[in-house]
């Protein structure tokens, strides 16, 4: 008798391909003499002798003991591969032929007819578009879709949403409808009052903003990968520009709250095997069942802006997975599932090129003439835009040795200058501003800065602007605060809410100290909200 064992779900037999009972060992170890003792049968009328086969179905070659898969002759491991164009187009083909029929005049598994469906006319151009949305998907789940979509009464034209919501799990969009789009509109005023002195970037960065809410990045391409983030920024320039301030004013405009920004400091992936972080361990490594940190989250929320700050640290294993994402738009995680980043947007940072183009070893080969005079003029500042783009591409070029994942990133790295002088005084004004309310809600105490003295703090933290905002907050630390702190504690006096602290003289001593006098009058604490009546 001639016949074919089918063994399906294989990879469910042991709980540990690498670790088995004593039960699972004997089981396999009679599988694998049942196939050394196995004689071929001789076909009647053919001539040939042929073996009654035995097909293991199993998810991957590792979740079956690597001794059964290579010991032998008699076994051999053949991988199916994720159905091309092609078969997809052919699939959606067979399924457009049954839109809007009933499920009992097809025999095809596709959902229940929705009382109100009418017979359906695809074109070639929805089986094509439904085709292409599938790109990772098994013949299966573009089943599924279909089903979906029937559900959401969707019609064969709208296969691409009902892919999007069968690979994303979530019913919501807000890319779609027009939210996202007035939320850009009434936040491009909110995003240049957060990130001072950058006007050329911030329009960069809502060009792309308003090319994703529109569905229209990466459209020039005759063929393109639909999972694709929404857009992708590349932010290079100083250090304390307002680079990872303008990445957490994106998220705020495009999904409501900061917390939809999931940053991750590269610094700490520049180990080897740090992208399994990210991604998670492979099986029968530490953490597999933990899954990645990346992954985890986004499948969690996939609407969300990614940062990835200082990526110029990561390790380069990281820097694969940032191409694949930026290719195909999605990541398989180390317990085999994908997650899609279709509805993120990426963020890069770094301060690349500042100090000159970069050797092997990451270091500077030469520090940029001229650097220890900030660029004022506009066409210094286009100088230095240059100059900064230069050396990135060198970077990637020669240094990484990854010219690829610089034309992924393509148009779209926008370049932060230094703070000017006008700019500097802003953002001292805006940080003093956030001291005095933080004393305010913290302990009731209202802050005084006399004129002559915030002319001092002024002069002292602005006048070096190498660091940028961040380095006006600095100095406003050891100028400021710090003295202040120190000051309060010498009255002696207990602070009562409602004191009012005056500052009225700051001095800078010769070893570099600093001194500030302050007056304490004990006041009536004034409530942070007014009664209602």
């Amino acid at each position: 008798m001639h016949a074919a064992l089918l063994v399906d779900f294989a990879s469910r037999i042991p709980t540990q391909a690498n670790q088995l009972s004593d039960e699972e060992r004997t089981f396999f170890l009679r599988c694998l003499k049942i196939a050394e003792e196995a004689r071929p049968f001789p076909r009647a009328g053919s001539g040939r002798a042929l073996f009654n086969p035995v097909i293991w179905l199993a998810d991957g070659e590792r979740d079956l003991p690597s001794w059964l898969v290579t010991s032998s002759v008699r076994v051999r491991s053949i991988g199916v591969p994720m159905p091309d164009l092609g078969q997809r187009r052919r699939m959606a083909e067979l399924l457009a032929g049954q839109a809007g029929v009933p499920e009992t005049a097809t025999g095809l598994d596709v959902g229940p007819l929705l009382k109100d469906a009418k017979r359906e006319e695809p074109t070639d151009e929805d089986v094509v578009r439904f085709a292409r949305a599938a790109g990772g998907l098994t013949l299966r789940a573009m089943r599924e879709s279909m089903r979906l979509a029937r559900a959401r009464r969707l019609s064969f034209a709208e296969m691409d949403q009902a892919v999007r919501l069968y690979e994303l799990g979530v019913s919501r969009n807000p890319w779609t409808g027009g939210a996202v789009a007035d939320s850009i509109r009434d936040g491009e005023t909110l995003i240049g009052e957060r990130v001072r002195g950058q006007e050329k970037a911030v329009t960069q960065t809502l060009d792309v903003l308003k090319r994703a809410a529109l569905g229209l990045s990466g459209a020039q391409a005759a063929s393109t990968s639909v999972h694709r983030p929404r857009g992708v920024l590349f932010f290079a320039g100083p250090t304390g520009t307002g680079k990872t301030e303008l990445a957490r004013a994106v998220a705020t405009t495009l999904f409501g709250s900061e917390d939809a920004c999931l940053r991750f400091d590269m610094s700490e992936f520049s180990a080897p095997h740090s992208a399994d972080r990210l991604v998670g361990a492979p099986p029968g490594y530490v953490g597999y069942e933990a899954g990645g940190e990346l992954t985890r989250a986004v499948r969690e929320d996939p609407f969300r802006v990614v940062l990835f700050d200082e990526i110029d640290k990561a390790d380069k294993g990281v820097l694969d997975k940032f191409l694949q994402v930026l290719e195909d738009g999605r990541l398989t995680d180390g317990q085999g599932v994908t997650t899609y980043f279709s509805e993120c947007v990426l963020i890069f940072t770094s301060n690349l090129g500042v100090h000159g183009p970069s050797g092997a070893d990451g270091r500077p080969l030469s520090a940029p003439a001229g650097r220890d005079r900030l660029p004022e003029t506009p066409e210094e500042r286009a100088a230095f835009e240059e100059e900064i783009l230069g050396n990135v591409r060198h970077h990637f070029e020669h240094t990484l040795k990854r010219p690829e994942l610089l034309n992924r990133l393509g148009g779209n790295i926008v370049v932060f200058q230094y703070i000017d002088e006008p700019t500097a005084h802003l953002i001292f004004k805006g940080q003093l501003r956030n001291i005095v309310e933080h004393m305010r809600r913290q302990g009731g105490l209202s802050l005084k800065v006399l004129p002559e003295a915030e002319k001092v703090l002024a002069d002292a933290c602005t006048r070096d602007r190498h660091n940028g905002g961040r380095g006006i907050g600095m100095k406003l630390e050891t100028h400021l605060i710090n003295p202040l702190a120190r000051a309060m504690f010498d009255l002696g006096v207990e602070l009562t809410p409602g004191t009012v602290v005056t500052v009225s003289r700051v001095a800078v001593q010769p070893d570099g100290g600093v001194r500030v006098d302050i007056d304490a009058v004990p006041g009536e604490r004034t409530p942070d909200r007014q009664p209602p009546w």
